[in-house]
């Protein structure tokens, strides 16, 4: 039996209070091949060898935000995979964070095409499917989903 990679990403949810209403910072993916025109984690990425996915989120932050010492708050693991699409299966550790040095601001424009606040009971449309569950599912207490199986 062949044995299937397991590729691991790391996301982060910036989140503010607003008006008694939680927000989150989303981005718009524009020029990467994936998901693009959909909005999206204002920072993710895949994990690299050697790399803690703690590690990972906050290079994506300072590389993809600008943002430093982003105090992550771990939310929940995602196994995923696309029966219809030959991906690997899939790992993606989502994070939060209320606190961090900097402001967001867009890093690299070629991969995003807008940085916007949304509350998270009001998502703009479309969201990235996966990410849309992870969202609805913050704050629960869920830390394990599925998406594609």
């Amino acid at each position: 039996m062949d044995r299937f990679v397991v590729v691991p990403a790391s996301y982060i949810f910036l989140l503010r209070e607003r008006d008694g209403a939680t927000e989150v910072l989303l981005q718009l993916r524009t020029g990467t091949g994936y998901m693009d025109d959909h909005w999206a984690a204002a920072a993710a990425g895949h994990v690299e060898r050697g790399e803690t996915a703690y590690d990972a989120a906050h290079r994506e932050a300072l590389e993809e935000l600008g943002v430093t010492d982003v105090d992550l708050r771990m939310e929940l693991t995602m196994q995923r995979t696309r029966h219809d699409l030959p991906i690997d299966e899939r790992v993606d550790f989502f994070f939060s964070a209320r606190s961090w040095t900097g402001e967001p601001r867009i890093v690299e424009p070629e991969k995003c095409a807008g940085l916007e606040w949304f509350r998270v009971d009001a998502l703009p449309d479309p969201v990235v499917p996966h990410e849309r569950l992870a969202l609805a599912n913050l704050g629960t207490g869920v830390k394990y989903l599925t998406f594609g199986f």
